[in-house]
């Protein structure tokens, strides 16, 4: 694997990040030429129904908390195209079809913009960045544990988005339903019993892709001594570095980088 120095990101200052998860949603201003939180996280309870008027307050109440004016970036759990929600994962199925850029950005006013993007893609620019993969030239590939598989992609520091690389077919199945950190738990395996599905959906994955590198993120990547040794790749595997801060930190990211276009 080569690594190889890249441009510096030409975002500088800080905007503001929220990451909008199932059961809670987190916002903080970031240094963006760091990849620092420049405050505390904030946190409030993902409301339910998630309906997109719902979340759209608690996304207004974050910003309006931190008195901030500026640029917003916010991770979403579903496919976004061109600030649109084509899918929606741990929220109301109302969301897709929304605009999502919109409705935050209205809810927001103060002249602010807000940037949307899915939250598996939001942590591959974090940890390209500022962490596991910084430096790291050619394929990285991220892919998150958790209640399901997210994935970002990235040639050079350049995302590819939406690749949902959790919803191949394997085996028959679909490939998270077997795979998950959620799976692992459901059914009380031990790491090297999941460890054994993880390697052989990363297998796959590596013949489709050739990455120079995997990151692997989610809570599950705190334990990543006790199953990351255990798969049998030719590509190196490394844990994600940013993590509870990653999807802040991507979602600002993207935001400043949005107004520098």
């Amino acid at each position: 694997m080569a690594a190889a120095a890249k441009q510096p990101s030409k975002a500088s200052g800080q905007a503001f990040g929220i990451d909008i998860g199932g059961t809670g949603i987190k916002g903080a201003i970031v240094d963006v030429a760091t990849g620092e939180l420049v405050t505390e996280r904030t946190r409030i309870p993902t409301p339910h129904p998630a309906t997109p008027d719902a979340v759209a307050t608690v996304v207004a109440q974050l910003v309006e908390d931190a008195k901030w004016t500026g640029e917003i970036g916010a991770t979403f759990p579903a496919i976004i195209q061109h600030g649109v929600a084509h899918s929606a994962a741990n929220v109301d199925p109302s969301w897709i079809g929304t605009d999502v850029d919109r409705c935050f950005t209205d809810a927001v006013g103060r002249g602010s913009e807000v940037t949307v993007l899915n939250d598996a893609d939001a942590a591959g620019i974090a940890e390209d960045r500022f962490g596991a993969a910084k430096g790291i030239d050619g394929v990285v590939i991220l892919l998150t544990f958790g209640t399901g598989i997210g994935s970002a992609l990235l040639m050079d520091g350049v995302l590819v988005p939406n690749t949902e690389l959790g919803h191949l077919e394997l085996d028959g199945h679909d490939a998270e339903s077997r795979a998950a950190a959620s799976v692992r738990d459901e059914h009380g395996m031990s790491y090297k019993k999941w460890a054994h599905r993880v390697n052989r959906y990363m297998q796959h994955v590596e013949s489709l892709f050739t990455p120079d590198l995997f990151v692997v993120g989610g809570g599950v990547s705190k334990n990543a001594d006790k199953w990351v040794p255990l798969l049998e790749l030719n590509t190196k595997v490394v844990p994600a570095q940013l993590l509870n801060d990653a999807g802040i930190v991507g979602a600002a990211i993207a935001a400043a980088e949005r107004l520098g276009e």
